[in-house]
């Protein structure tokens, strides 16, 4: 007996859907490459005949022609461990995939180092691989990803250093003004030792909440000198908030540049007998699952994090067709109020 097996099926070409279309080959290839030259109606009946046939374009070949790779780039100097601990960085990612979901492009994930990108980030970035680039959480020594747009279209998430020596695209949110909301809050809960726990002095939020907390804290007229660093970890909280309490055990509140750090304080806080609220007042920022993981919920400043991903995702594909969108989105912060202040 002789197994007869199913005609396989042929994919419809390009000219086949030039004749369902009743234009030419040309005329498709245009239609298909997101060409403006085309005038609406034929755009319509192309795509009406697409879906007809099921035809399904050679992404391999528009590639070749176009000198396309359809890859996005997210680049993030920072280590594995920060990365996939810090709910930030998931916010953000939803944002840019909820976006190039509707569209070609697929994103490649790039960890660099911290201090400066290896020699392997920066062939690859640079080696015709990725059409564009969005670069989260920079540091003062990238000096690479601020000059990366001469190769490529880069959006920054967060304002870059020196924006006067080199301007860059970005998405950000006005960290300034939600750190000087979290502290006025406090001072109006009548707290009147407010420490700060600051980020990383290489990284611009960091320096912009630091600046927020500082501002209001003169404003009022109190002492200005409660400060340390941590490193946006639970871990980087903890520490600072033993250094604050070794140096003032009579804070009253203190505002803290992440909530992952706030996390880390309050547990310190808690563990030298100290009452949260009633005796320390806590304010984060950031307002991510963290803030709402501990056994105490934290107060904290809200950063609209995955529309900040959204906003990246959509300026990036604006200048990879050409575009000029507005270089620099800042978009607003609010108080959460919860239990810790």
């Amino acid at each position: 007996m002789t197994l007869e097996l199913p005609a396989r099926r042929v994919a419809p070409t390009l000219e086949a859907v030039a004749a369902e279309a009743g234009v030419s080959r040309s005329t498709v290839s245009r239609v298909v490459n997101g060409s403006s030259h085309v005038s609406p109606d034929v755009v319509l009946a192309v795509n009406a005949a697409i879906d007809r046939l099921n035809y399904i374009p050679n992404r391999a070949a528009r590639s070749l022609a176009n000198r396309q790779t359809m890859a996005i780039a997210l680049v993030v100097p920072e280590d594995t461990q920060r990365f996939f601990g810090d709910p930030f960085f998931s916010e953000i990612m939803q944002g840019i995939t909820s976006v190039l979901e509707d569209s070609d492009y697929v994103l490649n994930l790039q960890l660099a180092r911290p201090d400066a990108p290896s020699d392997k980030t920066i062939r690859y970035l640079l080696g015709g691989n990725v059409d564009g680039a969005i670069v989260v959480s920079h540091h003062s020594g990238d000096d690479f990803f601020t000059t990366l747009d001469a190769t490529i279209p880069v959006v920054f998430g967060g304002r870059p250093f020196d924006p006067e020596k080199h301007r860059n695209n970005y998405v950000d949110v006005d960290n300034a003004a939600g750190a000087a909301l979290g502290t006025r809050h406090l001072l109006d809960l009548g707290r009147r030792r407010i420490a700060t726990i600051a980020g990383p002095a290489n990284m611009q939020a960091a320096i912009d909440r630091h600046d927020g907390w500082l501002a209001s804290i003169r404003d009022a007229g109190q002492d200005d000198s409660l400060v340390e660093y941590g490193d946006f970890t639970m871990a980087g909280g903890a520490t600072a908030m033993r250094a604050l309490l070794d140096r003032a055990p009579d804070l009253d509140a203190v505002f803290v540049a992440s909530d992952l750090m706030a996390t880390g304080a309050v547990a310190v806080l808690r563990s030298r007998g100290k009452r949260v609220p009633e005796d320390v007042a806590v304010v984060g920022f950031d307002d991510s699952s963290a803030a709402t993981s501990g056994e105490i919920a934290l107060t904290t400043v809200h950063q609209p994090s995955r529309e900040m991903g959204t906003e990246m995702a959509r300026m990036l594909l604006a200048l990879l067709r050409g575009e000029r969108p507005d270089p620099e989105r800042v978009m607003p912060t609010r108080l959460v109020i919860r239990d810790s202040a």
